[in-house]
């Protein structure tokens, strides 16, 4: 009974889209952190811990959605779509981790441009976090933020292809292939964050058939 009480007061939708909500907050967190990294703020050794820390709280939210949507008698949105959102939410937390480990593994930081790929990122998530705040409450506003989201994936893009014909102007040793490295990381970083705004703008879809 009280499960129902919940459900018919909104609060089981709200519980779901806050935990996704504190998910995003540590992705966002996590790309505050790969821009300091990159701008040369922050020592990368010294931030593979405070990112793996970031992760395992990501983990925690992720972990604690699947009861939420167990317990729950409706959800805001098809629950297989919730998970999948969660799902592409944590993929690009797990690539920031990486980005960061690579970046202290191979010795070498990326230019201005990759901040700017970052910042991308970063108004992204942002963008997407908006999206999932506005589901239970404003649901039509929430295909145009998810689009939103989308377009800030296709400006990372963008940035790493221009990126990337630049570090191949001069001549390719080593160092260069591990900033190509690094950049490709960059590049998947902006397809799992369209994945995110892809999933999120699909269960709306479903939502209004």
């Amino acid at each position: 009974m009280r499960r129902l009480f919940d459900d018919l007061a909104g609060r089981s939708h709200r519980r779901i889209v806050g935990v996704l909500l504190q998910q995003i907050d540590a992705a966002v967190d996590g790309v505050a952190l790969a821009i300091a990294v990159t701008a040369g703020r922050l020592d990368p050794a010294g931030a593979r811990q405070q990112m793996s820390d970031l992760e395992h709280r990501g983990d925690a939210y992720r972990a604690q959605l699947v009861p939420e949507l167990s317990a729950a008698l409706t959800t805001p949105i098809d629950r297989e779509d919730l998970f999948r959102l969660s799902r592409s939410v944590d993929d690009v937390l797990d690539h920031l981790r990486d980005y960061v480990r690579e970046t202290d593994l191979y010795g070498v930081r990326l230019d201005g441009t990759a901040v700017a790929l970052l910042e991308q990122v970063d108004l992204g998530l942002k963008e997407l976090r908006r999206a999932v705040d506005r589901v239970p409450s404003r649901p039509y506003d929430v295909p145009a933020a998810a689009l939103a989201a989308h377009k800030r994936a296709g400006r990372v893009r963008h940035l790493y292809g221009v990126a990337v014909a630049a570090l191949l102007t001069g001549e390719v040793d080593a160092a260069v292939l591990k900033r190509r490295e690094l950049l490709r990381r960059l590049d998947v970083l902006g397809l799992r964050l369209a994945e995110c705004a892809d999933a999120l703008a699909d269960a709306m879809l479903k939502r209004a058939l």
